[in-house]
């Protein structure tokens, strides 16, 4: 029986690519690209070690992920993207700074989400300025709803924490609502809705442009809850926290 296909968060664009951004993906993919099976991906074997791992959708141009994959090398750095160019960008990045902990996935991140990734195996995930389909008849393709969000605290581990941003405040609330309403997350605002902006991410060209034209931004922070006799993650909410406790290992 043939299932039904989701609707698609994204929409390829035949973005401009420069010849260094072709070559990237010609070049450097052996090193630092994931490709997908049939099965759940041995990620202790992608990056030929155990470490806490951290997991970003959509990363555009890679500004965030490649940042913190540079100044955090005891983490290892997940990174999912459809557009080529912003993955060639990033493929640029690693090769420049060396980086050995970051791998990148160039596929639509729910199916990776659903098939390819195993359950409890990120320390964090973030998920920034998703297309927010302003639209009322887009708003179907909205990424964060409640199948996605369940998904994702599928893969964290106890302990581990969901971050999202928009600069849409339509789309927070929406973010806020369904977020709110999985029972395996528990906000780490004390009210229950916002959070500051996170200190390790640093503005990107995007956000930038937003606060310009006088855009809010809204961030979210979430930790999956923990089971009872679950013995405590070494890994908590300050991830990237500078000079902190985590960055053993």
């Amino acid at each position: 029986m043939q299932t039904q296909r989701h609707i698609r968060s994204f929409v390829l664009r035949a973005g401009r690519m420069t010849p260094a951004q072709e070559r990237a993906l010609e070049e450097l993919w052996p090193a630092y690209g994931v490709e997908l099976n049939d099965g759940p991906l041995d990620l202790a074997a992608i990056f030929g070690r155990g470490a806490p791992r951290c997991l970003e959708i959509g990363f555009g141009v890679g500004e965030v992920i490649g940042t913190l994959a540079e100044h955090h090398p005891h983490i290892d750095y997940l990174g999912i993207e459809v557009h080529r160019p912003g993955v060639g960008r990033l493929l640029l990045h690693a090769a420049r700074m060396n980086l050995r902990n970051l791998r990148v996935i160039c596929h639509d991140a729910v199916e990776v989400l659903k098939d390819q990734l195993p359950d409890d195996s990120f320390d964090e995930i973030l998920v920034f300025f998703p297309d927010p389909w302003h639209k009322k008849r887009h708003h179907k393709r909205r990424l964060i709803d409640d199948t996605f969000v369940a998904s994702a605290a599928a893969k964290l581990r106890a302990g581990g924490v969901l971050r999202l941003a928009t600069d849409w405040q339509a789309y927070a609330e929406q973010m806020l609502a369904v977020c709110n309403g999985n029972s395996e997350l528990s906000s780490l605002s004390p009210d229950g809705t916002y959070v500051a902006r996170p200190e390790f991410r640093a503005p990107t060209r995007f956000e930038r442009r937003g606060a310009r034209l006088g855009h809010g931004v809204w961030d979210l922070a979430y930790t999956k809850r923990r089971l009872e006799k679950t013995p405590a993650n070494p890994v908590d909410d300050e991830l990237h926290r500078e000079g902190g406790e985590n960055h053993a290992g």
